[in-house]
């Protein structure tokens, strides 16, 4: 220790150095921006594709009330499950560790999004953007727990949360460039069918292409994965046998209770 010459009992205040993240640190960030990236990428994506898919696999013209119909139906109710099943995924997340569910959630959206390519009725279209939208509910909500208890300390986790999360906004440039790509090459890309599968009218419809991508998160998670440690206090728990059943009404708590209403306030005004 430095002590100040004048004051011999009291040492001299030193700059701690900062620390660098380690490669397991930087692999854990990359995942958590091409989780948040995607989540966006697969929200804004319907936009971009739902006029055509509804060309081809309703015959509907824009405007009238079947078309209207299935417009509200595809933004809804895959929304509705992504929530309800959002909230699943907390406590699964609590049940299982986070960086299970985390891969597991992920995985669910990049095959729902791909299969999504092979749909032959909106109904079908409907059941696999239910399903993308449940992943990317699960995987946000265990991405920032993850992420939380992987860095404890405040200034560092907040500035990892902060950062990751920011690429969340780049997910829809990125939809926009993939699907701008998908109209330019479609005719040059492999034609989509096989498998047994009939009905698709335009094998090479730019709009499939576009929703098959949602995958591309899958191929680094794959090669990752077997880097990506868990979270040291939730395996502290695990190991110690202290996991309590999760409860909502903790949210509530008087410690907690007015960070829960106002962020639950402001997530409600924004959509």
């Amino acid at each position: 220790k430095l002590y100040h010459p004048l004051t011999r009992n009291r040492p001299m205040p030193t700059s701690e150095p900062k620390l660098r993240l380690t490669s397991t640190q930087w692999l854990i960030c990359v995942i958590a921006v091409i989780g948040f990236a995607f989540d966006i990428y697969e929200i804004l994506m319907l936009p971009l594709i739902v006029r055509p898919a509804l060309l081809e696999l309703t015959g509907a013209a824009p405007g009238s009330p079947e078309f209207q119909m299935w417009v509200g139906r595809l933004f809804f109710i895959p929304a509705f499950a992504g929530g309800i099943f959002g909230l699943l995924g907390g406590y699964l997340t609590d049940r299982l560790g986070r960086r299970r569910v985390l891969t597991y959630s992920i995985l669910i959206y990049a095959i729902a999004a791909f299969l999504s390519g092979f749909s032959t009725s909106i109904e079908m279209l409907l059941v696999l953007r239910c399903f993308v939208f449940i992943g990317v509910c699960v995987e946000f909500v265990a991405a920032i727990a993850w992420l939380a208890e992987l860095f404890p300390e405040p200034k560092r986790r907040e500035k990892v949360l902060g950062y990751t999360q920011a690429f969340s906004s780049v997910g829809g440039l990125l939809v926009a460039f993939a699907n701008g790509l998908a109209v330019t090459y479609a005719a040059s890309l492999p034609a989509i069918g096989g498998f047994g599968i009939e009905g698709i009218v335009d094998p090479h419809a730019p709009w499939r292409y576009t929703l098959m991508s949602g995958v591309i998160p899958a191929i680094p998670l794959i090669i990752i994965r077997p880097f990506l440690p868990e979270s040291p206090i939730w395996l502290q728990k695990k190991t110690a046998g202290t996991l309590r059943r999760p409860s909502i009404a903790a949210l509530f708590a008087p410690e907690l209770r007015r960070t829960t209403i106002v962020t639950t306030l402001m997530f409600a005004m924004s959509y």
